[in-house]
């Protein structure tokens, strides 16, 4: 979170100077703007005819009533306008600014990057068919444009036309001068939408002129003609387009900034942590370090009408899992985030686990970004956050277990179709719009890589263990701080630095968690290597028979090593043994301060701020591993927690947004000798504070 500190190493003892660096970067995330780092996010519009006072008042105060603090401004700029159309839309977008700010609100600007709408293009004029869009479009590896009309996605209407332009083209020009008109309306952001190259009409893209250009002078090599994850050309082109877009998305940072310092920017990105970033190009963990730009994470749900109502208590863990990464991913910086909702029930639960994993709530109707699920639920929600801002976004988080998320294994181990974005693909009878398309292969449970690492979070989370996702690519040491038990699941690709990160991991007194067939067996790019990059960690080297486990001494640390994939295993199908054997090394290296007594199915937060131990709880028992219908059930739980010698318990209270007030209540607690103990009853989200002097 934005101003966390380091609280220790791995090994104990000193703090060497990497760790004072990586205190310092924390200290710099927390210069982002208070009002980014706490913001309450809604979509605000107005016709292009709107008056000031008549139209655009009216929606700057009903937000406002509902508890939102930044208006995301969603009005015509998804459409092809002429450069007179777009100057004179600026007139009004600095209307509304300043409407907003004189009620002491904040306003970002939704701006497609890639994609531009003419409506009535299909038999009317159109930027592909009228201007340089034939010239300037995305191409599929055999040449076609990738340019659609409506019906094949929820945005484009009929008879409308969808074109997505390349990066290295001129758009690039065209684009981030109509930033830099932007920047100069009074808005204070820039909300980039989903800078990707789109695969709803082909895959692949892009291979433009203006791309195989650019990927000849990035890399000296042609780009393929075919999608071949044996190719080398094809691998380094899959690697080559995430960081590719990530220059694109610092670009239009810049442009911004250049007219006002103050600007920030906040790309809209739809890939999360699971297999869709390798399809669609776009890594949101580039852009984790970069300066005056962070990410709105569009964390999508299982169904478009039907929102988490039919839910899976694993499609839960996905959701969970997705959520940690955003966090992760996003640095010492903001990390807004969709809270997706059908109804007002099961809206505000999926706004809890968004909560708990310390993102900031932009909360949507799905699929519907101009409604609300339920406005009464949002400023209920919505009062909870601003009421508890510095427990949700400043504090330290009390993790010593981190779970790393590998791009590059990601990408090239066994790589299959589907996204998998969840566990079930199959909805109930009566619910369309599903995330799938039904098939089995779509679900995580299906790919090795995935399915590891969302079994390794579901563990985790069914025990009760806090713990943060470690995100690649670009690893140093400063990542690490703080853990004392780091799990690589199914890591095969990695590169030499990487690598070497891991190894003064282990050296110093960490412990890591290896799992799979092929531990480090393949380079950054997918190419197999001549020797395993962490063969002295794992002790064993390819020429040697792989054990089905092993235990190494490695420096001060330790390496545990799993063949088979025990995340799979328990994701699969909740297999208690698997689960037993993975989480030995955390029980055995480095026992959690917080433990639960209750139902597995409560996602447990712990993290500290001054002299407050904060405990958050997410109730998701209603839930079993096949869907029905949704339902709140309570909980009841014991939470105990451990206290550091010299300290005391001076006081204990839970807040919720399950009531009628945001406000502490004080509860009971238990002193016995090194633990204290809270008993609670959960709806769906409590913060328990702990008080100690």
């Amino acid at each position: 979170m934005a101003s966390q500190l380091l609280p220790f190493l791995p090994g104990g003892g000193p703090r060497p100077a990497w760790a004072e660096d990586a205190d310092a970067r924390r200290v710099a995330g927390a210069a982002f703007p208070d009002w980014a780092r706490y913001a309450r996010l809604a979509d605000g519009t107005f016709d292009d005819d709107a008056d000031p006072q008549r139209d655009m008042l009216p929606v700057i105060s009903a937000l406002k009533a509902q508890n939102v603090s930044v208006i995301e401004l969603d009005t015509v700029l998804s459409n092809w306008l002429t450069d007179q159309q777009f100057t004179e839309h600026m007139a009004k977008v600095k209307s509304f600014a300043g409407l907003a700010h004189q009620a002491g609100m904040r306003v970002v600007m939704y701006y497609p990057s890639l994609e531009l709408i003419s409506p009535g293009g299909e038999k009317g004029p159109s930027f592909y068919k009228n201007s340089n869009g034939k010239d300037w479009v995305q191409r599929g590896l055999d040449g076609r444009p990738n340019v659609f009309y409506g019906g094949l996605v929820v945005w484009v209407d009929p008879g409308d036309e969808s074109c997505w332009l390349s990066p290295n083209s001129p758009w690039r020009d065209y684009y981030l001068a109509r930033i830099r008109g932007l920047a100069a309306t009074g808005i204070d952001a820039i909300w980039p939408d989903v800078p990707i190259y789109f695969d709803g009409a082909m895959s692949w893209c892009d291979a433009s002129p203006w791309a195989a250009a650019a990927f000849r002078a990035d890399t000296g090599l042609e780009l393929p003609r075919t999608a071949d994850f044996t190719d080398p050309a094809f691998r380094r082109y899959v690697e080559w387009r995430h960081r590719n877009l990530s220059r694109f998305q610092l670009d239009i940072a810049a442009a911004g900034r250049s007219v006002n310092p103050d600007l920030v920017t906040f790309v809209e990105t739809v890939t999360m942590d699971y297999q869709y970033a390798s399809l669609i190009g776009l890594d949101g963990a580039q852009l984790r370090r970069a300066e005056g730009v962070s990410q709105v994470w569009e964390v999508d749900i299982l169904g478009n009408y039907d929102g988490m109502r039919h839910a899976t208590a694993s499609d839960w863990t996905c959701l969970i899992s997705m959520y940690k990464y955003a966090r992760a991913a996003s640095g010492t910086k903001p990390a807004w985030a969709f809270s997706y909702g059908w109804k007002a029930d099961d809206a505000s639960l999926v706004m809890a686990e968004l909560l708990a994993a310390g993102c900031n709530p932009y909360e949507v109707k799905s699929p519907f970004k101009d409604q609300s699920a339920d406005t009464a639920m949002r400023g209920r929600m919505f009062g909870f956050v601003a009421a508890h801002q510095e427990r949700l976004f400043d504090a330290v988080s009390g993790a010593t277990v981190g779970v790393y998320h590998s791009s590059a294994s990601r990408d090239f181990v066994s790589p299959v179709q589907g996204s998998g974005m969840y566990v079930n693909t199959k909805p109930p009878a009566g619910v369309t719009d599903w995330w799938s398309f039904e098939s089995s292969e779509e679900s995580c449970t299906q790919q090795k890589w995935l399915g590891e690492f969302r079994g390794t979070v579901k563990a985790l989370v069914y025990a009760h263990i806090p713990f943060n996702t470690v995100p690649s690519p670009d690893l140093d040491r400063t990542d690490l701080a703080g853990y004392r038990v780091l799990y690589l699941p199914n890591l095969q690709a990695v590169s030499d630095a990487e690598a070497d990160v891991l190894r003064s991991f282990v050296g110093d007194g960490g412990t890591v968690v290896v799992t799979g067939p092929a531990p480090t067996a393949l380079d950054a790019f997918g190419a197999a290597r001549t020797e395993y990059a962490l063969a002295d960690v794992l002790g064993f080297r390819k020429a040697d028979p792989v054990p089905a486990t092993s235990r190494h001494a490695f420096g001060a640390g330790m390496c545990w090593y799993f063949k088979d994939l025990l995340g799979l295993a328990h994701l699969s199908r909740t297999d208690g043994p698997s689960a037993d054997r993975l989480l030995e090394p955390v029980r055995t290296a480095a026992p959690p301060a917080v433990s639960l007594a209750g139902d597995h199915r409560i996602h447990l937060e712990l993290s500290h701020l001054g002299d407050d131990t904060i405990v958050q709880l997410v109730n998701f028992t209603a839930f079993g591993e096949s869907p029905a219908a949704f339902k709140t059930t309570p909980a009841a739980c014991t939470v105990s927690l451990a206290v550091p010698a010299g300290r005391q318990v001076t006081a204990a209270a839970v807040s919720s947004p399950d009531g009628s007030s945001p406000a502490p209540v004080p509860v009971p607690w238990k002193a016995s000798g090194t633990t204290v103990t809270v008993d609670l009853t959960v709806i769906q989200y409590s913060l328990l504070t702990v008080t100690m002097s």
